[in-house]
């Protein structure tokens, strides 16, 4: 093969593999095409350079590129810079079709063939623009900041003097986002935004002077406005606002072309504009809503006697907290109402309520309720489960008759307390949790403590305050008050004709010891509105006539009559769970059992 033959053979391979750099900078987004036609390339800031990257971090001379078969060898001329071939850092490398250059603001993209000609460029650039643009507002969900982001872009690609985003709400205009326009926010012309929001369509005005249509306005005219264009924001036929767009030097700026292309833009900009309105908007109700919540809603608690009324006090100081709070008392007192109450009027009502029962969970099951497990970490556990703290992130956990945990688990309990994560069972990551904490007890927890029974370093960490509520009989006329809202509860729900207490059953339930509280009382007056006789209930209604006004019996009579309703009426309180009553006596299950089996045979 000659010399010629030679030359021609290497621009013939030359030709069929044309490759080009497509550089966008970063810095504005704007696109440029640079044909690699050259086996040497010189890469640089100075002019001359066959790939010329104006920027004061670019070197005059920084690179060379030299061709080879499969692609372009790059060597830089000064190594103390950094360069990027597919995000890692090179100081010499080959590139290959499309792989990806980033030599400070720029990205280089080897692509095979011929570069786009002019008009394939501005049309790929504007498609291009349009995908990073939409990109740019998704990321954004503030209303105000991305009709700012939306006029910033568009004054940018149209060359536009000045620029506003007229947003409609309630038929009146507000200016959401404005250009250039200094102190004068009345700089653009009523006459000329109507017909826009009047035919929804838009508008282009070369020489708005001189205009049959708009020449005459007073605004026009005023303002001496010589260009303007206006798209309409549209969602569905619905009108969120108009982008006005003016020049007041020059006529004739603003083309067809440019229209069409501002009117594609607003077509996507309206979509993510509305559902960005429409989140702020339920973003603002629901706020509101939970302040409305929050200020009505009212206390599920009844009573007014001195000491209901010190916990009142005590839940409005407290619940604003995040404080861990131990709530004292006998079983059936509310505990529970009590902890929803402080849930409730707290910052997280509208977050989880989740309560556990300690004492009501098998020891082997309960560390998995509390804290989940992992598929396969027993056998049983034939998937992944969340535990309660975790179900409760965010809110609120209620860990009931905590005194029953046992020794092992409390260990575990105080780790989670200390560090706010969790382990779920047979699993090693561990889970950042945000929650507050509120327990309670029937027990003794000093004499627990002492006992060893209960750990002291766990009690500091659940009552960072406690809060003991007192037992029913104590709250004097407020039993009335109770009886009254669970008699109106029932009698509404069971459709019965029952309508009060006869004033022997009122005098009979402030005189009542009420062993099982408030929780036996509406157990009492649920029963006794279905089976009354009567539209006004009597002692022997409640099986209250027992309790006054007896004769004596002998003490080993007495001592077993008052364990027979004794325990019959814990097992009232507690559903005729037997386990949970013999705990909650402190008593041998089989106990349970024994009288049981009395109260079948009478």
């Amino acid at each position: 093969m000659n010399d010629v033959t030679q030359q021609i053979h290497f621009i013939w391979v030359m030709r069929k593999r044309m490759s080009y750099f497509k550089c966008v900078d970063r810095r504005d987004q704007s696109i440029s095409y640079f044909e690699l036609t050259k086996s040497l390339l010189s890469l640089g800031s100075k002019k001359g350079n066959d790939i010329l990257l104006s920027s004061r971090d670019v070197l005059p001379a920084h690179a060379n590129l030299l061709k080879r078969n499969d692609g372009y060898q790059i060597n830089l001329l000064d190594r103390s810079k950094k360069v990027y071939l597919n995000q890692s850092v090179i100081k010499r490398g080959l590139i290959q079709i499309g792989d990806r250059l980033d030599i400070a603001s720029f990205q280089l993209t080897l692509v095979d063939g011929s570069p786009p000609k002019e008009d394939q460029r501005k049309e790929l650039e504007s498609l291009e623009r349009l995908v990073l643009f939409s990109a740019k507002l998704m990321e954004e969900k503030e209303p105000n900041r991305l009709f700012s982001l939306l006029l910033q872009d568009i004054v940018q690609i149209t060359q536009a003097e000045k620029g506003f985003i007229v947003v409609l709400k309630d038929k009146e205009r507000h200016i959401a986002a404005a250009h250039n326009i200094g102190s004068n926010q009345s700089a653009l012309s009523d006459t000329i935004l109507d017909k826009v929001i009047k035919s929804k369509e838009p508008l282009i005005v070369s020489n708005a002077l001189s205009d049959s249509t708009f020449g005459q306005a007073k605004s026009v005219v005023d303002l001496k406005i010589s260009s303007v264009m206006c798209v309409p924001l549209l969602y569905r036929s619905d009108l969120i606002g108009v982008i006005y767009l003016g020049n007041d030097a020059i006529t004739g700026l603003f083309e067809m072309k440019t229209l069409n292309l501002l009117t594609v833009w607003a077509s996507q900009a309206s979509l993510i504009l509305h559902n960005a309105i429409l989140l702020n908007e339920l973003q603002i109700d629901n706020k509101n809503l939970r302040a409305k919540l929050k200020a009505t809603t009212t206390s599920r608690i009844i009573g007014s006697c001195p000491e209901i009324k010190k916990v009142f006090h005590l839940i409005s100081r407290l619940a604003p907290t995040d404080l861990s709070i131990l709530v004292l008392g006998e079983t059936g007192t509310g505990k529970e109402l009590i902890a929803k109450e402080i849930h409730e009027k707290s910052d997280r009502i509208s977050r989880p309520f989740i309560s556990i029962n300690c004492g009501a969970i098998p020891e082997n099951l309960l560390e998995s309720e509390l804290f989940g497990h992992k598929k396969g970490a027993f056998t049983g556990a034939v998937s992944d489960k969340i535990g309660k703290f975790e179900a409760a992130h965010t809110g609120t956990i209620f860990l009931d008759e905590i005194g029953e945990m046992p020794m092992n688990l409390q260990v575990k309990l105080l780790r989670v307390l200390q560090e706010r994560k969790i382990e779920r069972v047979g699993d090693l990551k561990a889970r950042k949790l945000d929650i507050r904490v509120i327990s309670a007890t029937n027990k003794d927890l000093a004499e627990e403590i002492k006992e060893g029974r209960f750990r002291e370093d766990l009690y500091y960490r659940l009552a960072e305050v406690s809060m003991q509520l007192p037992p029913l009989r104590n709250r004097g006329t407020d039993i009335h008050d109770i009886a009254l809202f669970f008699l109106e509860k029932y009698s509404k729900q069971y459709r019965s004709d029952v309508e009060g207490f006869d004033l022997g059953t009122v005098q009979s339930m402030l005189q009542y010891y009420w062993p099982g509280n408030v929780r036996q009382l509406e157990s009492r007056i649920k029963k006794a509105v279905i089976m009354a006789e009567s539209n006004l209930l009597k002692p022997s209604d409640l099986e209250l006539e027992a309790s006054t006004n007896r004769e004596f019996e002998p003490l080993d009579i007495a001592t077993e009559n008052f364990k027979q309703n004794y325990i019959k009426e814990a097992l009232e309180v507690n559903g005729w769970n037997k386990s949970q009553t013999a705990r909650v006596l402190g008593v041998d299950p089989r106990t349970i059992f024994r009288y049981i089996e009395k109260f079948e045979k009478e």
